[in-house]
């Protein structure tokens, strides 16, 4: 839980906390507002105050539970830029954090399909989308990838391919090392790489 310093802050966060367990617990459909407000010690009507309905504090929560999986994914990056090294990492990383947020593992598994494609545009995979983008600006300066890519296009175009992967591993219960092996290797440094000649 993030530091919060007034009441109302306070008094959001705890609705925050309270819709992450609910909804990774029992799902969108099967939670009611009343739920997590009762779960957060709070009145009925209190969230109100800062989310218009359940919609969007589902999303909110989707958010706030994801961010923590992308520092995550990110932190299993360390300092090493290689290609190698952050392909296989990145998705590591991400991984092992989902098992640790049930919401976002919960949305990745595809128990929620109704919300999958909006939550592509939430602020935590903005954070993915700027790192990726700063990752291969540093590996063009290098000389290690391609100079006629545009970074900023290729990290918002990483993002779903990622999370496509993420998907098709929780949902299939593939091992990481042999899904992400060789032939999606080629996929990612064929559209980054130079040619070999």
């Amino acid at each position: 839980m993030t530091t919060a310093t007034t009441k109302g802050e306070r008094t959001r966060q705890a609705l925050l906390d309270a819709a992450i367990a609910r909804f990774g617990r029992d799902g969108y459909r099967r939670t009611s507002i009343a739920d997590i407000t009762r779960d957060a010690g709070l009145s009925g009507t209190a969230s109100y105050a800062y989310f218009a309905n359940k919609e969007e504090l589902f999303i909110a929560a989707a958010d706030a539970d994801a961010g923590p999986v992308i520092e995550e994914g990110l932190a299993a990056l360390t300092g090493d830029v290689s290609i190698d090294h952050w392909r296989g990492s990145l998705i590591v990383g991400l991984l092992e954090g989902l098992e640790r947020h049930p919401l976002a593992r919960r949305i990745v598994a595809g128990l929620e399909p109704e919300f999958t494609v909006r939550l592509l545009s939430i602020p935590a995979l903005d954070k993915l989308r700027a790192e990726n983008a700063r990752r291969l600006r540093e590996l063009q300066r290098a000389g290690e990838i391609r100079a006629d890519i545009d970074p900023e296009q290729i990290a918002r175009g990483m993002v779903p391919v990622v999370m496509s992967l993420l998907m098709a591993l929780l949902q299939t219960g593939a091992e990481p090392a042999e899904f992400l092996g060789p032939d999606v290797a080629a996929i990612f440094d064929a559209a980054v790489l130079p040619p070999q000649p």
